[in-house]
């Protein structure tokens, strides 16, 4: 057995509701989290305590609402996990829920084959308040981590565990705020007990050897664009986000299983910046099932301007794989076929 499957956990704070306190202005996040985190494990049943692994702390420098969050701040992340993960079982990241799924996928793909888990989790209620559901997220998360079978980058929130690259943020509101539309539970929690499903994990030959990709990710933000369809969307409308010589990269939400408007003049435009280099990639506004390029009429013109299909990916782990692809040193057809290439389990 590997010496790190005895160590402790690393927890990575990098701000979120779970940390946050009131202020004048309302919730922010607020000092001393380590201590809050460390008083409230401390008051858990002995029982429960006792099932926990140790843990150590890391603060990122400037914990923030993640709403805030950017693609570089993805890598920064990402670099802190390859830095510490070898002195460490597990890694635990407690992390906004706005764009926790986000994080969770731009992750998966910098971290491809890491030989441990990385779970994030987040709250729906700051650690203070009455009937918060942080601190059972945080002991879940903290439980998960300690499993060595576990060899991925997940999300665990409610009782669940979901593939990070496979999650979604769904509902605005209440605790069981998670979902994976198109793929099963990685494990759950019940009766207290932590119950992982290993035939669900990505199977070795996925998974390989750790083969970290920690691209460059500055100022990515500018260079890929989300553009859902909407009836009545015109030819213009379209070039004006992909002429844009910034674009490098879109992502499209369409009809269905494939479908955009029959219209050429709409073609011609993404034929075009797809023979400019961008990379062009589909996937379908339904949140579950799957789309197949050119398979109705009402499709083919996507077929024909060598738009990519996403298969049943989420919008995150679309969005955040088309700005992985563009940090690396890869010409646009190498980036088409490692977009079809199921990386980390991120499509069907």
């Amino acid at each position: 057995m590997n010496s790190y499957h005895h160590a402790a956990v690393l927890v990575i704070y990098t701000g979120g509701t779970i940390g946050m306190v009131d202020t004048p202005h309302g919730l922010a996040p607020g000092p001393d989290m380590e201590a809050r985190v460390r008083r409230a494990v401390d008051e858990l049943p002995a029982q429960r305590r006792a099932s926990l692994p140790a843990f150590e702390w890391l603060e990122v420098a400037t914990p923030i609402d993640s709403s805030s969050a950017q693609p570089e701040d993805w890598a920064t992340l990402a670099r802190l996990v390859a830095d510490h993960y070898l002195s460490y079982r597990g890694i635990v990241v407690l992390h906004g829920t706005d764009t926790l799924a986000w994080t969770a996928s731009s992750l998966a793909f910098q971290l491809q084959g890491i030989d441990r888990p990385v779970v994030v989790t987040g709250s729906m209620a700051p650690l203070a308040a009455a009937e918060s559901d942080a601190l059972d997220n945080l002991v879940d998360a903290l439980g998960f981590a300690a499993m060595p079978q576990l060899q991925e980058v997940a999300v665990c929130f409610a009782g669940k565990l979901l593939r990070g690259c496979r999650s979604r943020k769904w509902h605005a509101r209440d605790s069981d705020a998670f979902t994976s539309p198109n793929a099963p539970l990685l494990g759950e929690c019940a009766s207290g007990q932590w119950q992982l499903h290993e035939s669900r994990g990505l199977d070795a030959m996925q998974r390989g050897a750790p083969r970290f990709e920690l691209g460059d990710y500055r100022g990515l933000g500018d260079k890929v664009v989300r553009i859902p369809l909407w009836p009545g969307i015109r030819p213009w409308q379209l070039a004006a986000w992909l002429d844009d010589d910034r674009v490098e990269g879109a992502l499209l939400e369409v009809w269905g299983g494939g479908n955009v408007p029959d219209d050429p003049q709409l073609g011609a435009v993404l034929a075009e910046a797809s023979g400019q280099g961008k990379l062009l990639v589909a996937i379908s506004q339904c949140p579950q099932g799957t789309i197949a390029i050119g398979h109705y009429v009402a499709g083919q013109l996507l077929a024909a301007a060598e738009v990519v299909s996403g298969d049943d990916m989420t919008p995150e782990a679309a969005f955040t794989k088309l700005v992985h692809l563009l940090s690396l040193p890869l010409d646009s057809a190498q980036r088409r076929e490692l977009f079809r290439t199921p990386l980390v389990g991120e499509r069907g």
